[in-house]
């Protein structure tokens, strides 16, 4: 059996610990190269150990040097971070798995435009469960297309710093599109003070920061005596993970392009 060869940037963090963890666990994977930045605490550490799965790999900030032997690069770092990460990736011939979020259009552009010589899974929300979620809204949708207003809720934990989240934002992208709607036109971000009554063709956001929350989101379709939920709740951060592990698993027989979940696990 080959195994695919992983690299995981951010080998510190949260979610790279727990890539790290879960690429141990997986008896197709093989951990190449474990990346943090030069000034992380954990350089030169196993990078197993941070898991409690000691496995010989230690934390190095050399980029170029990790995924000489890899061949996917698993990234859940931050845009600029992860642009650079790109880079190296596309010089080298390197697959990436992407799940950070906060892009800027430009980002967006240069990842696609990275597609054209490497393969590359770009998605808000690597979880299995969410991309369902995603196929679940583009039908309600459709269904529901008058006489419902729709709202997205998430909440996350107190350290993460984009808002909404890529993935309430792309529930919002789901929903709009399914509709025939403009998200950039059509979403409201905020209400304060007297906003005067809904407007029917908006999509409205509500953000909420506390705690440890891993990821819950909630799309409502709000109509007359009725109200429709369809959400998803994070208990942990290993359904990322896995999706990401999956994703790279996608990755192993293609040689460019630019795909998401949804092409992972077949939904489109």
């Amino acid at each position: 059996m080959k195994r695919m060869k992983i690299a995981i940037a951010g080998a510190g963090g949260r979610m790279g610990r727990m890539l790290i963890e879960a690429t141990l666990q997986d008896a197709e994977a093989l951990l190449t190269a474990a990346i943090d930045q030069p000034d992380s605490a954990v350089l030169g550490k196993d990078a197993g150990e941070l898991v409690g799965m000691p496995c010989g790999v230690l934390v190095d900030s050399d980029l170029d040097a990790g995924i000489l032997g890899s061949t996917c690069l698993i990234d859940f770092t931050r845009p600029e971070g992860t642009l650079r990460h790109l880079e190296a990736c596309r010089r080298h011939g390197v697959g990436m798995v992407i799940g950070t979020t906060g892009f800027a259009a430009s980002g967006k552009a240069a990842i696609a435009n990275a597609a054209q010589d490497i393969p590359i899974v770009f998605a808000p929300n690597m979880s299995v469960g969410v991309n369902v979620v995603f196929k679940l809204l583009d039908l309600a949708s459709r269904i529901m297309s008058d006489g419902y207003d729709v709202e997205v809720v998430e909440a996350h934990h107190r350290h993460k710093i984009d808002a909404p989240s890529g993935t309430a934002l792309r529930m919002g992208e789901v929903v709009a599109h399914a509709l025939g709607r403009d998200l950039g036109q059509c979403a409201i971000y905020g209400r304060e003070g007297v906003t005067g009554e809904r407007p029917a063709s908006t999509i409205g956001f509500s953000t909420i920061r506390g705690g440890d929350i891993v990821g819950d989101h909630q799309v409502m379709f709000c109509g007359v005596g009725e109200r429709v939920e369809i959400g998803h709740k994070a208990g942990s951060r290993m359904p990322y993970a896995l999706g990401s592990l999956r994703a790279a698993r996608f990755l192993s027989d293609r040689s460019h392009g630019l795909f998401d979940m949804q092409d992972v696990l077949g939904l489109r």
